[in-house]
């Protein structure tokens, strides 16, 4: 997609600091972290959303599952624990419309609301 910052990112067009890649997959450093560790995980294939991926598409998923197995030991914080989030839509919160997952850990992370405070 021509105006999709991840797919800029994947295609070289915008830098990021990659923690790993493989021909389907991206990880790379977030440049906002919410945690002392905090990456993004996203296949190379575009895909918007969550609620976009087509049975074709499996693999990938199975693949993005594993490529965050492999960014948590990798960046240290497999063992002491980590969180995997996708956002998906307006009231998920999904900012960029390109599939991915936020992998955050590397300290004891709060508890899930699921409400915001404009919403309570």
């Amino acid at each position: 997609m021509d105006n999709c910052l991840f797919c800029k990112i994947v295609n070289g067009d915008i830098p990021s600091k990659k923690v790993m890649e493989n021909d389907r997959v991206l990880v790379f450093h977030d440049i906002q972290p919410a945690a002392p560790v905090h990456v993004l995980i996203i296949p190379k294939k575009h895909i918007a959303s969550m609620n976009d991926v087509q049975a074709e598409d499996l693999e990938l998923i199975v693949d993005i599952h594993k490529a965050a197995q492999e960014a948590a030991a990798e960046l240290g914080i497999a063992k002491s624990g980590y969180r995997l989030i996708n956002n998906c839509g307006q009231d998920g919160e999904q900012t960029v419309h390109h599939l991915h997952y936020h992998l955050l850990g590397g300290a004891r992370l709060g508890a899930l609301t699921g409400i915001s405070s404009s919403h309570a």
